[in-house]
């Protein structure tokens, strides 16, 4: 794959694709060598790997930078075949396996699979294949959600394979008797933000149709079940009655990823000065903007 030049800098975010973006730079930890599932690791010197469909895995990516600023992340959005919610389950798990594939070739010590349908769909076969190999889905987060107020009325906003997969159903079962639980599936909407419509009135548009048999006025909390809707969650916030929370589960995952890599005794012992490489099956300029935005940079 080829990418953009990217010139490497201490202290600032770059970002190009096919190289990297450095959110500051600093002497790693001494160098070990491991094996894993047939991979040459370089002990906890290794970086996370992260994937998507598209770029709304970047949502997730900025929890992980926050909560592990010292780890090392590898980012692989797989923009030209997004989204993952209209595909059928053997092209996402087939899609997935690719791209997991493609991180574990540049030495992930970890996968985090920052998609919602893809957890949902493919998660379970990755870590068959990859058994010693820490593996961190994402799910929508119905749990908190559901705790702030008993007896609460929450919608949840996903794709709509996601709310179609067993794994769904078994959460939602889980809580269902505590709170009324709404499926709103979502077509078309990651569409909308791969272009970058993040704001505005296409994307008001489109959230005022989708909430419109709702009833928002009588809804306590909207879980988005898609880690590209975080992305566009103050325009969400915007069409929404102002006492309506909004849920995600991006910090949750970060969370759970410190907490694996600690426990397989793979943490970085930096503490700062981790770095980024990104890569995106969409090579255009107009998808490094979108990124460099993405991500704040």
């Amino acid at each position: 794959m080829q990418g953009l030049s990217c010139e490497r800098k201490t202290g600032e975010f770059l970002l190009s694709i096919g190289t990297y973006f450095c959110y500051n730079i600093s002497v790693g930890s001494i160098k070990t060598s491991d094996k894993r599932d047939g991979l040459q690791m370089d002990g906890n010197r290794s970086p996370v790997g992260v994937l998507d469909s598209g770029v709304g895995g970047i949502s997730v990516l900025r929890e992980l930078v926050r909560v592990l600023p010292g780890e090392d992340f590898i980012y692989y959005g797989d923009s030209a075949n997004a989204p993952y919610g209209t595909k059928t389950a053997e092209e996402i798990s087939f899609l997935t396996n690719k791209s997991a594939r493609f991180l574990l070739d540049r030495g992930a010590k970890a996968l985090v699979v920052a998609c919602n349908t893809a957890t949902s769909v493919a998660i379970k076969e990755l870590r068959q294949t990859y058994e010693s190999l820490p593996i961190i889905g994402i799910e929508p987060a119905l749990k908190p959600a559901v705790l702030a107020k008993e007896h609460s009325r929450i919608l949840v906003m996903a794709t709509p394979m996601t709310l179609m997969q067993e794994k769904f159903g078994s959460l939602m079962h889980s809580y269902e008797s505590e709170a009324e639980i709404i499926k709103v599936p979502c077509p078309g909407l990651v569409e909308l933000i791969e272009e970058g419509i993040l704001e505005g009135e296409p994307i008001e548009r489109y959230l005022r149709q989708l909430f419109l048999p709702c009833h928002t006025e009588q809804v306590d909390a909207v879980v988005l079940g898609c880690t590209h809707y975080p992305l566009i969650r103050p325009s969400i916030a915007k069409v929404l009655p102002a006492k309506v929370r909004i849920y995600d589960g991006g910090n949750g995952t970060a969370r759970e990823t410190r907490r694996r890599l600690e426990a397989a005794g793979l943490l970085s012992v930096k503490t700062f000065g981790g770095t980024v490489e990104f890569y995106n099956s969409r090579e255009t300029k107009e998808m490094l903007s979108l990124c460099r935005k993405l991500m704040g940079i």
